[in-house]
């Protein structure tokens, strides 16, 4: 499944041009490293999203085309969230 795509059906970002404008914006990152948003994820990848002033890093736990918001928490696990120290 593609990155933004994940993006979307998991609800961690709302829509999918979200998504992708936030992965072409470098706010993404795929097991630590930037990610396009065609990038193809798999069960156990790691995503870091970075929001405005907060880091968010999941464990992608399951795969699912189309979801009802219920179901979207089952595909990720929260590993941290925390404040953007600055820079």
């Amino acid at each position: 499944m593609r990155l933004d795509k994940y993006l979307k059906v998991s609800r961690l970002i709302k829509r999918r041009q979200l998504a992708k404008d936030a992965s072409n914006s470098e706010r993404i990152l795929l097991n630590g490293k930037i990610a396009k948003p065609s990038k193809e994820v798999n069960i156990g990848d790691v995503i870091t999203i970075i929001f405005g002033k907060k880091i968010v890093e999941v464990k992608i736990t399951k795969l699912i085309d189309s979801t009802k918001k219920d179901d979207a928490l089952l595909m990720y696990e929260l590993i941290s969230e925390k404040e953007k120290t600055g820079e």
